[in-house]
């Protein structure tokens, strides 16, 4: 297996539940013998939500790309989930640029305050303050949505950025039906909303958790989207709304200052790209976790083929090479702009050689064998979406605010809901964090630093099919999105890769998590014989894919069917 990381870094100035896939149809016929097709010439866009998935094609349909979709869809999501993302979060797109035919990777990830302090992260005892961490203004980095929304729309967008708002600022402004898993967000998070003011003013109306069916609406966060459109980054990240978020994190005791608000940057960078058995996959560089360890994983499986091994013995080389991969990510990963990684080493074929000899044929190999440490069990939080235009431009986005409601603070008088990324710092070397990822000194906070991420939006192009691919899922974000593109590649479509069963393997614990049903009792059995912890948990994720048939040229969109509330359709 060839592994190709291209990784210039190029600095760019101030700068992206019900769920729900359609896709739209070309009635031309097609045979498997015709050439494959240059072009879909019909779109698809699967994301968590319906009115997401819609503002989508509302923009599509206005002559926009897949890009300024990408725009609305985020910014949708923002008003109607926000317990995943939102304009106080983040995000990583991973995109493929038809013109050109250029894969490109936009970070949007929050930065840490320049007065940022490890200490204020622990108790007096020197343990990590877990409160601190993940509630209020401390826990909360320099959000990157707006300025990645604003150069989407710059950089690659065929639209005003207004035109592609106004489906988000409509909705904002007119009001929606929260859907059960915003509605339980609410209540879940309800004691930690009415520790701030602002925060009760927005997500309990009248002092409780709106009602299955209520209309609720968001004006603040509608006229903060308007400053956007109307001024781009200027309208968030100085004026007013900086300064609204500036004096409501000091009010309660956080250390934000403008300057963090006008210095932030989106940083553009090329992707990691590597070859699988034939085929081409695309996805996110650090600071992400996720490509680094997907192509890890990739390379170690590269010396197998997992065509001619049963089910057990196939299970058992995947683990495997999860295990190896997330004990790297916990040991080198971290701000590419802060900190030197081995990258050469652990994208290298040899590297993975070398990994691979160290797997036993018939029996686990222990975590603490590897190297010793702890963690817990991983949250399962954040939003993805797909899409797939016309043209076939590609957006891979995963978007976050981190844990669920973020850090449950809405800066007063902007509906902005700040996100808890700090977390995502190794705050105290070693110790876990709320995804029970460990962390060394290369993910430690430092002023104007990016926090390491597992999100992993994707694109796999095959010999005739290609998919655009992402979940959340906290750290299972990684293995997730692996048993995906392993699943597009035996065949599957949208559906069978946003179903497929999944299991999850993150060194520490030294468990495997499954779904019910994801193993039969005789292979549970033998996993356990070979000497497997298997922990069976609910279902997780909330996987997002579009397929592009270049053979049929036809494009299949799913959402994932563990969500009650998912859609898939193809329109």
């Amino acid at each position: 297996m060839k592994v190709a990381l291209r990784w210039h870094v190029l600095l760019i100035g101030f700068v992206l539940t019900t769920g729900a896939a359609f896709a739209a149809d070309n009635p031309t016929p097609s045979t498997k013998t015709a050439p494959l097709a240059l072009r879909p010439g019909h779109a698809g866009i699967a994301s968590a939500n319906a009115l997401a998935t819609q503002a989508g094609f509302e923009v599509l349909a206005k002559g926009g790309n897949a890009f300024d979709a990408a725009i609305a869809v985020a910014s949708t999501l923002s008003v109607v989930e926000p317990e995943s993302s939102g304009i106080g979060g983040g995000f990583m797109a991973t995109m493929h640029v038809a013109s050109g035919n250029r894969d490109v990777f936009i970070d949007a990830r929050e930065t840490a305050p320049a007065a940022v302090n490890p200490k204020d992260y622990l108790n007096p005892d020197g343990t990590p303050n877990r409160d601190t961490a993940l509630k209020g203004p401390f826990s909360a980095g320099i959000p990157g949505e707006p300025a990645g929304l604003v150069w989407l729309a710059k950089h690659y967008g065929k639209l005003p950025l207004a035109d592609s708002l106004a489906p988000a600022i409509r909705t904002a402004r007119d009001g929606f039906k929260p859907d059960n898993r915003l509605l339980g967000s609410i209540e879940d998070e309800q004691k930690n909303l009415q520790r701030w003011p602002a925060s009760a003013a927005k997500f309990l109306p009248n002092g409780k958790v709106p009602a299955a069916g209520d209309i609720w609406r968001d004006p603040d966060q509608a006229h903060t989207l308007q400053l956007l459109a109307q001024y781009g980054n200027a309208g968030f990240y100085s004026g007013k709304t900086a300064k609204k978020i500036v004096d409501a994190v000091h009010a309660a005791g956080g250390n934000w200052t403008l300057k963090d608000m006008s210095s932030y940057s989106v940083k553009e960078r090329l992707p990691i790209t590597l070859d699988y058995r034939g085929y081409k996959i695309i996805t996110a560089p650090p600071p992400s976790s996720g490509g680094v360890a997907i192509a890890e994983i990739l390379n170690i499986l590269s010396g197998f083929d997992l065509t001619k091994v049963d089910q057990v013995h196939r299970v058992h080389l995947v683990i495997e090479s999860m295990r190896r991969a997330f004990r790297d990510h916990n040991d080198y990963l971290g701000d590419p702009d802060f900190v030197k990684m081995p990258l050469n080493m652990l994208l290298s074929p040899y590297y993975a050689d070398g990994l691979r000899q160290t797997i036993l044929p018939d029996k686990a190999t222990p975590s603490s064998m590897l190297a010793p440490s702890s963690g817990e069990d991983p949250g399962m939080h954040t939003t993805h979406f797909s899409i797939i235009d016309a043209d076939g431009n590609m957006v891979a986005i995963t978007a976050t605010v981190n844990y669920v409601l973020g850090s449950t603070f809405v800066a007063d008088g902007t509906g902005v809901l700040l996100n808890d990324e700090m977390d995502d710092f190794a705050l105290v070397p070693n110790k876990p964090n709320v995804y029970g990822l460990l962390g060394s000194k290369a993910n430690a906070p430092e002023p104007g630093k990016r926090m390491l991420s597992s999100m992993s939006p994707s694109i796999v192009i095959g010999p005739d099919r290609t998919a655009v691919i992402g979940s959340p899922g906290g750290s299972t974000i990684i293995t997730q999105v692996l048993e995906g593109i392993l699943a597009f590649i035996d065949g599957g479509d949208a559906h069978d890769v946003a179903a497929h069963k999944r299991f999850h393997h993150q060194y520490m614990p030294d468990v495997v998590m499954t779904e019910p049903g994801t193993f039969d009792a005789s292979t549970s059995e033998a996993l356990t014989k070979m000497g497997y912890t298997l922990k069976q948990r609910e279902p997780w994720g909330f996987m997002n894919v579009v397929i592009w048939d270049r053979r049929t040229n036809k494009v299949d969109a799913a959402s994932d069917p563990r969500r009650a509330d998912g859609l898939g359709k193809v329109q």
